[in-house]
């Protein structure tokens, strides 16, 4: 399994503890973009060149590692459905809070990335992910409408999210 898909949803005849995902994905980048990172790795290194063998290693080393960080970091966007909970990025919504899921389509989820979009809306999106999953926020104490979140598997995490609703 690579480290990018969804975890399953566990069996219901396998005993599951509160704590366990229900949901699991972290929106990594992709591959090309480590492609990238050498690139640019490459480029420090042969700016660097004119000052000596010793300069063009270290340039080598900072732009690539520089370039890694922050593809990582970018990468390292997680979901989650654990605990009665829906944990997407920093926030942590409990699903009681929530109400419907919808989950859109790549032309449906372009919409709501830009023209239908509320700018008071959370949005942890990826454009390296086509598809995407919208939830609106019924808690009248919060401004938020909804949530849009980039899913390479919507329909898994919308049924994680129903699961646990039913539930509690």
């Amino acid at each position: 399994m690579q480290p990018s898909a969804p975890s399953p949803v566990p069996s219901s005849d396998s005993p599951s503890s509160p704590a366990a995902p229900r949901f699991d994905e972290r929106l990594t980048v992709p591959g090309s973009w480590w492609v990238i990172v050498g690139l640019l790795a490459l480029s420090g290194g042969l700016i660097t060149l004119p000052l000596g063998a010793v300069p063009m290693l270290g340039g080598l080393i900072v732009a690539g590692v520089a370039a890694g960080v922050a593809v990582s970091s970018y990468g390292s966007a997680r979901i989650r459905v654990v605990a009665g909970s829906l944990v997407a990025g920093d926030a942590r919504v409990p699903v009681s809070a929530l109400g419907a899921v919808e989950v859109l389509d790549e032309e449906e989820a372009r919409a709501w990335r830009t023209r239908k979009a509320d700018p008071r809306a959370f949005m942890l999106m990826r454009s390296y992910v086509p598809r995407a999953v919208r939830i609106m926020v019924t808690d009248p104490a919060d401004p938020t409408p909804y949530l849009y979140l980039s899913s390479r598997d919507p329909e898994g995490l919308a049924a994680a999210v129903e699961a646990v609703r039913a539930e509690g």
